[in-house]
This record gives structure tokens, sequence and C-alpha cells, in this order.
């Protein structure tokens, strides 16, 4: 009898255990919720600011299918006139995920870019991160040049012993570009979508 007075306490000790644990998590949960959604919305409207052109109001959040892939994106406007998309990609360097926020001007330019994850090595695949690298993509017309490395017959200098790196830097460029041209052909259908976004 005592072992089953034993084995019934120490459960019913576990029981409550859990049952406080869970509670405080809820609690720490409620409380920081708030402020980490705020720091997030924060940091997304400065990733935005820095890579699109002077617009008025808040940025219009939209999603669009390219190949298969869903893509977060957010149309800026002036006067009423779209004047830029911030592009969400991302691409695979030699350590990880290059995540990066692109760009784009109304006439298909890449008007800015900044790195919003990386986890590449630091003094090598990280110097993505810094203007000497990340500048050769401001006001990149794609019409005009290759968008690729040098070592690959394109006009962006890789980063010295960092090619993998500089290679999964354009290629999430790239896919930005590619999602544009879908933003582009799908002309009213993306403007629909951008006026049902704002009413809501």
């Amino acid at each position: 009898m005592a072992v089953q007075s034993s084995f019934k306490n120490m459960t019913l000790c576990l029981f409550a255990v859990c049952i406080v644990s869970s509670a405080l998590l809820a609690a720490v949960y409620a409380v920081t919720k708030e402020p980490i959604d705020a720091a997030a919305r924060a940091k997304t409207t400065n990733a935005i600011a820095q890579v699109v052109p002077e617009f008025e109001g808040e940025p219009v959040s939209c999603t669009i299918e390219v190949g298969g892939k869903e893509y977060s994106y957010y149309v800026v406007s002036k006067d009423g006139v779209p004047v830029g998309y911030a592009i969400n990609t991302s691409s695979v360097g030699y350590g990880g995920p290059v995540a990066l926020m692109v760009g784009m001007t109304a006439d298909r330019v890449v008007y800015n870019t900044t790195v919003l994850s990386q986890s590449e090595t630091p003094g090598l695949g990280a110097k993505c991160t810094e203007p000497e690298f990340a500048d050769q993509f401001r006001n990149f017309n794609p019409s005009e040049k290759k968008l690729s490395v040098k070592k690959d017959g394109g006009d962006i200098d890789a980063i010295t012993a960092s090619t993998i790196t500089s290679r999964a830097y354009v290629s999430a460029v790239e896919a930005a570009v590619t999602v544009f041209d879908a933003i582009a052909a799908a002309g009213t259908s993306t403007t629909t979508e951008m006026e049902e976004t704002a009413e809501n």
C-alpha cells in the first residue's frame, strides 16, 4: 500500500508541476508576444525603407506563387502610384540560407538590397552584409547588366574566397527579379489583391 500511495503522490505532484509550468509559459507568452511582434514589424518596416524609393503611407503586404513557391512582398506607393516592391527571397549559401529583402522599382531596376539573416563564415561569407559587396546591387538594371558573378561571366565582383556565398546572394536577387516579373504579369489581379488587403 505504501508503494501505491507513493506512486500516486508522485503522479499528482508531477501533474501539478506540469499545470503550473504550462500556466507560467502561457503567462510569459501573453506578456512578451506584443513586444516581440512589434519588434518584428519594426525590423520589417526598416528593411523595406532601406530597399525602396521614398514612399507615402504604409506598405501593402502581398503574396504570390512563382514556380510552385510562395513569396511575400510589399508594395509601396507615392501619390497613389506604386513606386517600389520589397520582395523577400533566399538562397542557400555556404553556412545555410541567405535571406534578403530586395527592392525593385516600378521600371524593373534593383533599387537596393539588405540581408535579413545569414549564417555565413565570419570574415568571409559574412562580408555579404558589407557595403563593399552589397552596394554592387544598388540601382542594378538586369536588362543592361548580367546578374551573376564575374567568374560566371557576369558583372558582380564575388567576395574573396567566398564564391558560394556570392552566388547565393546573386541567386536570391535573381529570384526577386523573377518574382517582380510575375507581379508585373499578374497586373490587374495584383492590384485587386492590394486593394483588398488595404481595405482589411
